[in-house]
């Protein structure tokens, strides 16, 4: 091997090689002292392609030759071998022979493996300096990014580049062990014009005027624990119709000589025109058996099956009015439910689904309860059929609910809607005036055939009230019940959908009759799914009780509502 003084002491003269070397320096034609670690003292002329070869074995006694291009046998032996090494980067010479068993080539003449050691100190190098950047740090350095400012003085223009300070990144880390976070919402806007929500009642002393309503905007945060739990918290900016008048302030005036009084001057506020947020689902759920989940806080008790429909899933822009007046809404409490064939039968693990909860009875965001007794709900569904039929995906759901709650003095048994029997015949909310008992069930069927839906339910529920230390009731007692039928079909798949429905509510306050009837036309408009939905419905309602006393006003009542629905 054929290398520089400075080189001889790092060579290992046991280890002789073959390799092939030019002088890049003089390109041979000067000429410079090289040495041969086999021969120190002998020296040579650079010229091309010095061949530096060594014929001996370890036992046997050391000899060397430095030779020319083509001089004898064994250089032309040695050159075959440096080709045969280029052309396959690899030696095929397995016995030894005059010629060394390995060829170890560079290109270079410089001592084989070196640049591979220089190479990966310097990859290292470049790898700590690397792991000691954090990262966020900006690439730039420093310095940041550079931009381009213009300047004036009134007479010229001058362009000067200047240091743009670099932005720190804003980023979210969760603070607990969840494994999934997912952030949402919806709002829903509407416009309603004619008879505003008359089909719930609200007319007479009751009626509205045509507006923009901010339905629903909701916010919500729901994700999942490592220890099989779920959670979800959910919060609307709502707008209430009821306006809520408090005492502000009183003002008295007084007589200077005798201190009376003689005058009195109160001030209120109302809150009719205030958006508030207020808490819809909050609650924690355990899935680790599906047969058996529990789930707390607080979400829509399982009582009706529209009321239970979310309401972006809706196919009619508002509730039906039995739905509304004759159910729970969401209540605070606990709840055991899941499906029995999850794991035993996975094929058909939808075939029965139980749901079986206590609540507080007292409505939404109170954690009070008005008493030491609970409200029982319950609800088992049924998907006895789903396949094909006339060629369309296709299913049959089954439902049905009971209810039992024992309530005081104050409690709204209608929390989403309206069922007191005013004079005029109109409804608002009702509060007990008295203590009593509800007992309440349901049933519903939905059947999907492809592009058509045909859904159903009918509630009922008996309301009896209680004498309680001696006091009585207040109030007789009374049976209301409702239903309703609602049937929609695609007219362009998955895009144009028309829905109709019909429903009742016999309030039973009235003997002469004080029931509601409604009749609802819409078409829905899917932008992108439930995600970017048109809605639109025309309401035609009647009322049994302005029919038998028109004294009071019209029986019949008109409102159309347009909604504009965006999830995110």
């Amino acid at each position: 091997m054929c290398t520089t003084r400075s080189q001889r002491s790092s060579i290992d003269t046991r280890s002789p090689t073959l390799l092939k070397s030019r002088c890049a320096s003089c390109a041979g034609t000067r000429l410079r002292r090289h040495f041969c670690h086999h021969q120190p003292n002998s020296r040579w002329c650079c010229r091309p392609r010095l061949i530096c070869w060594v014929g001996a074995d370890e036992n046997s006694s050391h000899s060397s030759k430095c030779l020319r291009n083509g001089g004898n046998e064994n250089a032309k032996e040695s050159i075959k071998e440096i080709q045969r090494y280029e052309s396959t980067n690899q030696c095929d010479n397995k016995e030894k022979s005059d010629v060394h068993q390995k060829i170890h080539f560079t290109g270079s003449g410089r001592e084989p493996g070196c640049d591979c050691q220089k190479r990966n100190a310097e990859l290292e190098q470049e790898i700590s300096g690397l792991k000691k950047q954090t990262s966020f740090e900006p690439l730039l350095g420093p310095a940041g990014k550079t931009k381009t400012r213009v300047t004036s003085d009134g007479k010229t223009y001058v362009e000067k580049a200047v240091v743009e300070e670099e932005k720190k990144p804003v980023y979210v880390v969760p603070g607990g062990p969840e494994i999934k976070l997912v952030l949402g919402g919806f709002i829903q806007a509407n416009l309603e014009d004619g008879d505003v929500s008359a089909f719930e009642g609200r007319f007479g002393l009751n009626a509205l005027k045509d507006r923009f309503r901010l339905r629903r905007a909701r916010i919500n945060l729901s994700g999942e624990f490592a220890e099989n739990f779920d959670f979800k918290i959910e919060g609307d900016f709502e707008q209430s119709d009821a306006s809520i008048t408090a005492l502000k302030s009183i003002t008295t005036t007084t007589d200077n000589t005798t201190g009376d009084i003689e005058s009195i001057k109160t001030t209120t506020v109302s809150n009719s025109t205030r958006t508030e947020f207020s808490g819809t689902d909050i609650f924690i759920n355990w899935h680790q058996f599906p047969e058996a989940q529990i789930k707390v806080g607080q979400w829509k008790a399982p009582f009706g099956l529209e009321q239970i429909t979310p309401d972006t899933k809706l196919f009619m822009i508002e509730r039906s009015l039995p739905t509304v007046a004759l159910t729970p809404e969401r209540q605070v409490g606990v709840q055991l439910w899941g499906k029995p064939f999850a794991n035993v039968w996975p094929d058909q693990k939808d075939l029965v689904t139980y749901y079986a909860g206590i609540f507080n009875g007292n409505g939404r965001n109170v954690n009070t309860n008005d008493n030491n007794n609970f409200m029982y709900v319950g609800r088992l569904e049924l998907l006895p059929w789903h396949g094909k039929l006339l060629g369309q995906e296709s299913s049959l759901k089954l439902g049905g609910d009971v209810l039992n709650s024992r309530d005081d003095t104050g409690t709204n048994i209608a929390p989403s809607g309206n069922l007191k029997v005013n004079a005029d015949g109109s409804l608002s909310s009702f509060s007990l005036p008295g203590a009593a008992e509800r007992t309440g069930w349901s049933l519903d069927a939905w059947l999907n055939i492809g592009p058509f839906d045909l859904i159903g339910e009918y509630l009922s529920e008996d309301v009896n009230g209680r004498t309680v230390s001696g006091v009585a009731p207040g109030f007789a007692d009374f049976d209301p019940s409702g239903w309703y039928v609602q049937g929609s079909y695609f007219l362009i798949p998955k895009k144009l959908q028309a829905a109709v429905r019909w429903e009742e509510l016999d309030p039973d306050q009235v003997a002469s009759g004080d029931g509601i009837r409604s009749i609802t036309g819409g078409l829905n408009y899917y932008i992108h799914g439930d995600a970017i939905k048109l809605m639109v419905n025309y309401i035609h309602t009647w009322s049994d009780f302005r029919e038998a006393h028109p004294e009071f006003g019209d029986d019949q009542f008109d409102e159309v509502i347009g909604r504009v629905q965006v999830m995110f």
